[in-house]
């Protein structure tokens, strides 16, 4: 056993005396594949190491991050959508660029989407952050904002599905709101990946939007935000969903299944934000006006699409790819977020050891809005 005497004398609150480390609640997930991957169990405490603070978590938001994560949906060997992957026979043994970043640590704690409280901190880290309610930024630029090099908390170190969690005090933001733990944790990896499509494809107020997938975490977010920059918003969505879309004031609203060059026409808009990919991707090329923008940072039904290269290059388009997120994404969305610029957007919660009903009940795609786990308190 290592000598945690000098731990026990810098954080006495944090060891039993003559047992060591204390231990909290969490999901460990301990490598590629099913369900039983996700071991809800006992785990020491993390401590605050240097630039650090820890946080009690107050509520996580489950996301499309985690699942993809655990199966190895990432790897280049997977050419389905999630839903497909996930329900599939085929082996999902530990897969090495299976991960968002290539590789991924397990066994390790997932949990992208994090409302906390501040309970300490690493000495060289100021004391007022002490008691404070705070969003993590998820995506961390840890050499600048002028490299694109990321990493992710819960998917290239342990994130927030569980009673406690490390983060660099850097990456965390102060709200000051009156929304619950709850609805705070729907906005991280959801809104923080909307706001930077929106954000780097420029999209104004002069702008024709079409947005895929309007009823997700991610699309719902996307409306939202472009919306609150002026865009004129057409949402694409599954029939059994349109009213519920509709209460975010979108402009128009088309079934998911329809032909959307005879529903909308050709050049009808100017920037596609879409996260669904597969089979739909052909046609929104053809969507887009001379210039237009087209903006993804995910492909929910698959990676593998057919593309005209004549719309691309005929008609000066730009597609974006978007993972790393800019400056100034997170900011943006505490500030709108302060103003009641956005609404939150809560499907359901679950208890943090009911994860596998969550997610299962996630890639059934029935649900409007996010789902969140709530850890023991």
């Amino acid at each position: 056993m290592p000598d945690l005497s000098y731990l026990t004398r810098l954080y006495p609150d944090r060891f039993e005396p003559g047992r060591g480390q204390k231990t909290m609640k969490a999901v460990v997930t301990t490598g590629n594949g099913d369900y039983d991957r996700l071991e809800y169990r006992d785990v020491p405490i993390p401590l605050a190491g240097p630039g650090e603070l820890l946080l009690k978590v107050l509520a996580a938001g489950v996301n499309n991050t985690e699942i993809n994560t655990r199966l190895g949906w990432y790897s280049s060997s997977v050419t389905g959508g999630t839903e497909q992957f996930a329900s599939s026979d085929d082996d999902k043994g530990q897969l090495a660029d299976g991960g968002w970043n290539a590789g991924t640590p397990f066994p390790f704690i997932q949990g992208t989407d994090c409302c906390g409280e501040v309970v300490d901190q690493a000495d060289d880290v100021d004391s007022s952050w002490s008691g404070q309610r705070v969003l993590v930024r998820a995506c961390m630029r840890l050499n600048g904002f002028d490299s694109l090099e990321n990493i992710w908390m819960a998917s290239d170190f342990d994130g927030a599905f569980a009673q406690y969690v490390r983060v660099p005090a850097s990456e965390v933001f102060r709200v000051d709101c009156n929304w619950s733990d709850v609805e705070l944790a729907t906005i991280p990896c959801a809104y923080g990946t909307a706001e930077n499509m929106v954000h780097r494809a420029g999209v104004g107020a002069s702008d024709r939007v079409l947005v895929t997938g309007a009823s997700g975490g991610v699309g719902s977010a996307v409306v939202q935000l472009a919306k609150r920059r002026g865009a004129r918003v057409t949402a694409v969505v599954g029939k059994s969903k349109m009213d519920a879309v509709a209460q975010l004031d979108i402009d128009r609203i088309v079934e998911r299944d329809a032909d959307l060059i005879a529903e909308l026409g050709e050049s009808s808009v100017d920037v596609v934000i879409d996260n669904v990919a597969g089979g739909g991707f052909t046609p929104l090329l053809k969507l887009l006006s001379r210039g237009g923008r087209y903006a993804s940072s995910g492909a929910i039904a698959g990676p593998m699409v057919s593309m005209d290269m004549r719309d691309f290059y005929l008609k000066d388009l730009r597609l974006i790819g978007c993972t790393s997120w800019d400056e100034p994404v997170f900011p943006n969305l505490v500030g709108y977020i302060e103003r009641d610029e956005i609404i939150p957007l809560v499907a359901k919660t679950f208890a943090l050891e009911d994860i596998a009903i969550a997610q299962r009940e996630f890639l059934k795609k029935q649900h409007f809005g996010n789902f969140v786990l709530i850890p023991p308190q």
